[in-house]
């Protein structure tokens, strides 16, 4: 079996330069990162559709991606552009429903993902890891919200 240890290290690495999990003590990252991988996408590749089930999250470890909604004329539009460091598909891993939005790669871009049945098994094995995690990844979704609300009420 190969030493997992050096992409153990490197991804636990990538979570903490992220800055979403800066509350957790180094320990927790570290085991943390042995639930997640580390994916490279090429620019242009789809990384999940609107609609679909939100089987893993995502962290921008490198690249950018668009997260893009369809309107009700049916058209794509881009609502946000994230780059290294943000979190998306938390939501849909979180609440199991479908994916709100789509996303795609628009440089080539390097990912960490969690996969719901990840997520479950650190509950499971690592159940104050996965708290913190989960306390973590939701704060982050909340100043996403709040910072939403504000530039709502600027536009009324």
């Amino acid at each position: 079996m190969p030493d997992t240890s050096h992409l153990i290290d490197a991804i636990r690495d990538l979570l903490l330069d992220c800055g979403l999990f800066d509350q957790l003590p180094p320990a927790e990252v570290l085991t943390a990162a042995g639930y997640f991988s580390l994916n490279r996408i090429a620019e242009g590749s789809t990384i999940f559709r609107e609609g679909d089930a939100g089987t893993f999250m995502c962290i921008l470890a490198s690249g950018a991606v668009s997260i893009r909604k369809t309107n009700v004329n049916g058209e794509e539009l881009e609502v946000a552009n994230l780059r290294r460091g943000r979190a998306f598909g938390e939501m849909a891993v979180l609440d199991g429903e479908r994916r709100s939005a789509s996303c795609v790669a628009i440089s080539d871009s390097q990912l960490l993902t969690l996969g719901k049945d990840a997520l479950d098994k650190m509950l499971q094995e690592n159940p104050r890891t996965a708290a913190q995690m989960i306390r973590a990844i939701a704060v982050g979704m909340s100043k996403r919200l709040r910072m939403a609300d504000g530039q709502l009420v600027n536009q009324l």
